[in-house]
């Protein structure tokens, strides 16, 4: 699955089940519109889960898409990665397109 496919998938109701975590939890961000809501929450939960470098650039946009630059920065770190000062849209594609 590329970029443009991944995001064709945001007009189903669920997500692709084979997605990972990392890919499920940006899937439900971008569905829920980069905002704090049940989607962010399921998100979170999810990059919390994974354990690694990738979970926690995941989680550092979801705290970016929370206001919460302090923890992103945090994630970031952990993440091994400078902190984004892209848009949330850019910075979602970013992460989706190297995941994928």
């Amino acid at each position: 699955m590329d970029l443009k496919s991944f995001k064709t998938t945001l007009a189903e109701s669920e997500p692709p089940k084979a997605l990972d975590r990392p890919l499920r939890a940006l899937w439900l961000v971008a569905k829920g519109g980069w905002t704090v809501n049940d989607n962010w929450t399921a998100a979170h939960e999810l990059a919390q889960k994974e354990e690694n470098e990738t979970g926690s650039w995941v989680h550092a946009h979801l705290h970016r898409v929370e206001g919460d630059l302090s923890n992103a920065g945090y994630w970031y770190g952990k993440a091994k990665r400078t902190p984004s000062k892209k848009s949330l849209q850019a910075e979602w594609d970013e992460i989706a397109a190297a995941l994928l």
